[in-house]
C-alpha cells in the first residue's frame, strides 16, 4: 500500500505536456529502427563470411550474440524506465545502440562484430519503451495508441530490415553499413531527448540486483541452448533443461522478494498469463515463418524448387506482412478494452492458421507468398495487440515498463525457439549433391508452425473455461473502486 501511495505521489508531479504528433512519431521511429536491426543482419551473412573468412559455426555466433544481448535488454531496459525515467532510459539504450554500431564500423573485425552484436541486441530492447512513455505522457486511449505504434513499427521494421539488408549487400561495404546504422541511432536518440518530456521517476521501487542478474542468467541459458542447439547437441539440451529449472526457481523466489524484478502477481489476473504465453507463441510463429520464407525463396531454381530471388526479393515478398500490421489493430484493442481479450487472441491465432495452412500447400509461386504473408501479418497484428494490451491494462502507470517487459521477454524466447525449431527441421534431409533441404520439409515446417497457432487457441480456450464469468479488472477501475 505504501508503495502504491508513493508511486501515485510521484506520478502526480507536473511534467511537460508533449505534443501528441511528435511523441508518437519519435516512438514509431524508435520501434522501427530497433526492430530493423535483427532483420538486417541475415542478408549480410554471406558478406560477413566472405570478409572475415568465417565458417558456419562462427557465423551463428553473430546471431547468438545479438539474441543474448536482447534477452538481457528485455529484462533490464523496460524496468529502468519505471525506476529512473523515460528520458534517461532512452539515452542509455540509444547510447548502447550507437556504440554497438560504431564498434564493428571502426574495428572492422570478427571480435568487434561480436561485441557490437551484444550491444545492439541489448539496446534493441528499447523497442518496448514506447509502451511506457506513450502511456505515461498521452491522454485518452494511451494504451491502445502505444500498442498500435509498437506493433505497426514491428511490421515495418521487419521488412525495412530485410530490404535494407538486401540493398546493403548490393551497394555498400560492411563498415559503411554500420556507420550509417550508428548515425541513424544517434539521430533517433537526439530526437527522443528533444521530444520525450523530462519527468520524475514513476516509481521509487528498486530493482533487486540479484533477481535481475539471476533472471538474465536463466534467460541467457535458454536462449543460448536454442540458438546453438544444432551445434552443441546434447549439451544444448542439458543447458535448456537447466535454464528452465532455474527459471522456475527464480519465479518462486521472486514471489517472496521485497524488490522483485517483475511483479509476478500480475500473472494471476484474468488472461494475463495466456496473453504473455501467446506473445511467446506469436514470436515463435513469426520467426519460423520468416526462416521458411527466406530459405525457400532464396533457394536457386537449379535445386529443382525455390524462387531463386535474393535477400531484397525476399524482403519485397514480405511487404504484405508489414502492411497488414497497420490493419485491424484498433478494433482488436477496443475489443480488449471491452473485456474480450480471449476473442482477440482467438481471432489472431485463427487468421494465422489460415495463412500458414495456405502456405503449407501453396508456396511454389511468388504470388502465393503475398497471400500467405498478408494473412500471417494480419493474424500477428491482432494477436500481439491482445498479448501486449492485456498486461498494460491491469497495472498502474508506474509499472508500465514491467508490464511491457514480461511479454517482451517471453516473445524474445519464443522468437529464438521458432527460429531454432525450423532451422533444425530444415537440416533433417537434404537434396543429394545439392545440399539444400528436401522440398517436403517446407510443407512440414509450415504445418508445425500452424500447430503453434493452434496452441494459442488451446491455451486461450482453457483459460476462458477456467475464468468463466469473471471480469478482467483494469488498473483504472481498481483505482476508482
Amino acid at each position: 500500500m505504501a508503495e502504491s501511495t508513493e508511486a501515485a505521489e510521484v506520478s502526480a508531479e507536473p511534467t511537460t505536456s508533449p505534443r501528441r504528433g511528435p511523441l508518437i512519431a519519435v516512438a514509431a521511429v524508435l520501434a522501427t529502427v530497433t526492430n530493423a536491426v535483427a532483420f538486417m543482419l541475415p542478408p549480410l551473412l554471406p558478406l560477413m563470411q566472405a570478409q572475415f573468412r568465417l565458417g558456419v559455426s562462427a557465423s551463428t555466433w553473430i546471431f547468438t550474440a545479438l539474441t543474448l544481448g536482447g534477452g538481457a535488454g528485455f529484462v533490464v531496459i523496460p524496468r529502468l524506465a519505471d525506476v529512473l525515467n523515460d528520458r534517461i532510459t532512452c539515452l542509455l539504450s540509444g547510447g548502447c545502440l550507437t556504440v554497438g554500431a560504431l564498434i564493428p564500423a571502426v574495428g572492422d573485425s570478427y571480435p568487434t562484430l561480436l561485441v557490437g552484436s551484444v550491444l545492439l541486441g541489448f539496446g534493441g530492447a528499447a523497442q518496448l519503451l514506447p509502451l511506457g512513455f506513450l502511456r505515461r505522457h498521452l491522454s485518452g486511449g494511451a494504451v491502445a495508441t502505444a500498442v498500435s505504434v509498437l506493433i505497426m513499427a514491428t511490421g515495418s521494421g521487419t521488412v525495412l530490415g530485410m530490404v535494407g539488408g538486401g540493398l546493403t549487400v548490393k551497394t555498400l561495404s560492411l563498415s559503411a553499413f554500420f556507420y550509417i546504422l550508428a548515425a541513424a541511432f544517434a539521430a533517433t536518440t537526439v530526437a527522443l531527448l528533444v521530444v520525450v518530456p523530462a519527468s520524475r521517476p514513476e516509481s521509487h521501487e528498486r530493482i533487486g540486483v540479484l533477481g535481475a542478474v539471476s533472471m538474465i542468467g536463466w534467460v541467457t541459458a535458454v536462449l543460448l541452448a536454442l540458438t546453438q542447439g544444432q551445434i552443441w547437441g546434447n549439451a544444448a539440451l542439458y543447458l535448456l533443461v537447466g535454464g528452465v529449472v532455474a527459471g522456475v526457481v527464480w519465479a518462486v523466489v521472486q514471489r517472496r522478494a521485497k524488490h522483485a524484478v517483475f511483479d509476478l502477481t500480475v500473472l494471476k489476473e484474468r488472461f494475463v498469463t495466456p496473453a504473455c504465453f501467446a506473445a511467446g507463441l506469436f514470436g515463435a510463429i513469426d520467426a519460423a515463418f520468416l526462416v521458411l520464407v527466406s530459405y525457400y525463396t532464396q533457394t536457386p531454381k537449379a535445386a529443382g524448387y525455390g524462387l531463386g530471388v535474393d535477400a531484397l526479393g525476399t524482403g519485397l515478398l514480405m511487404l504484405p506482412f508489414a502492411l497488414m500490421m497497420f490493419v485491424g489493430g484498433k478494433a482488436a484493442e477496443r475489443a480488449v478494452h471491452k473485456g474480450h481479450a480471449a476473442s482477440v487472441l482467438v481471432v489472431g491465432a485463427g487468421v494465422s492458421v489460415l495463412g500458414l495452412g495456405w502456405l503449407a500447400f501453396a508456396h511454389q509461386q511468388a504470388w502465393q507468398y503475398l497471400v500467405g504473408a498478408a494473412l500471417v501479418g494480419a493474424g500477428s497484428r491482432v494477436g500481439y495487440s491482445g498479448a501486449f494490451a492485456v498486461p498494460q491494462l491491469v497495472v498502474p502507470e508506474h509499472k508500465a515498463g514491467m508490464a511491457a517487459g514480461i511479454p517482451g521477454t517471453v516473445m524474445a524466447i519464443g522468437f529464438a525457439f521458432g527460429s531454432a525449431l525450423i532451422s533444425g527441421l530444415l537440416t533433417v534431409a537434404t537434396v543429394p549433391q545439392v545440399g539444400v533441404p528436401e522440398p517436403y520439409l517446407y510443407t512440414d515446417g509450415f504445418l508445425i508452425t500452424c500447430g503453434l497457432a493452434v496452441l494459442v487457441l488451446v491455451v486461450t480456450g482453457v483459460s476462458r473455461l477456467r475464468h468463466r464469468g469473471e471480469h478482467l479488472v483494469f488498473a483504472q477501475e481498481a483505482q476508482e473502486a
